[in-house]
């Protein structure tokens, strides 16, 4: 069962540079409480995909303390960590399926990770194919499908095992107009179910769309920005 803890992230003055260089973030504060819904903005160049890689623990900050699920990451070992990523989702902007598995074998493999019954996998993998509009492909090899039926086998795969976080780059990015409120859909579905859910995008199609607060990255620095229509104590987690 998960902890009761009203926030998945915790960041107070966080840092991150990559070698010797400049900081790429600086002083991040962040409380990303349960269940909330954000967009992740910035211009190419902010530090998004820096952000979200501190968040599902691929990167450590350079300084700062944060913590993911209540764990402080800094004392937190290898295993441990291991641990808190199986309760993470990601979406790839590059999508890093296994190229000779097949569409199904890519979305079940999170739930044979985990040890689920085989009938079950074929239950909930046909069905969130389907979902995708990918059920004429589950035998496919992800190497010989588009780029947009890529994406949407890495949604899938994601998403699969209901994570209790949720984060995605560009998840619309190949997907058509048609299919790209569907994926939307997807995650909004999720995050109803308590998932908490955090999406890199240009779009502001999407964006106005869809009324959710905004990470704003901008000179380094982190900023909350609310639409006009959203409120804070009706509107959900932030």
């Amino acid at each position: 069962m998960p902890e009761n803890i009203s926030n998945i992230i915790e960041m107070q003055n966080v840092g991150i540079r990559y070698g010797q260089g400049p900081e790429v973030l600086s002083d991040i504060r962040l409380s990303l409480k349960r269940g909330s819904f954000h967009f992740l903005t910035g211009k190419s160049g902010a530090g998004k995909t820096s952000l979200l890689s501190m968040m599902y623990l691929a990167q450590r900050p350079s300084r700062g303390r944060m913590s993911v699920f209540g764990k402080d990451i800094n004392f937190t070992n290898r295993d441990g960590l291991s641990s808190l990523r199986r309760r993470i989702g990601v979406v790839f902007q590059d999508f890093r399926l296994l190229d000779h598995l097949s569409a199904f074998d890519n979305v079940a493999l999170p739930l044979r990770v985990c040890g689920m019954d085989e009938r079950e996998i074929r239950k909930r993998v046909s069905e969130l194919l389907s979902w995708v509009e990918l059920d004429n492909h589950m035998l496919d090899a992800t190497a010989t499908l588009s780029g947009g039926e890529k994406q949407r086998i890495a949604i899938a795969r994601a998403v699969i095992n209901r994570p209790e976080l949720l984060l995605a780059d560009e998840p619309t990015g190949n997907v058509d107009n048609f299919i790209a409120p569907k994926l939307m859909k997807l995650f909004v579905e999720l995050n109803k179910l308590g998932t908490t859910v955090v999406i890199a995008t240009h779009s502001e199609k999407l964006i106005n769309d869809f009324v959710y607060p905004r990470l704003h990255l901008q000179n380094k620095e982190l900023h909350v920005i609310y639409p006009d229509s959203y409120s804070i104590l009706g509107g959900g987690n932030v």
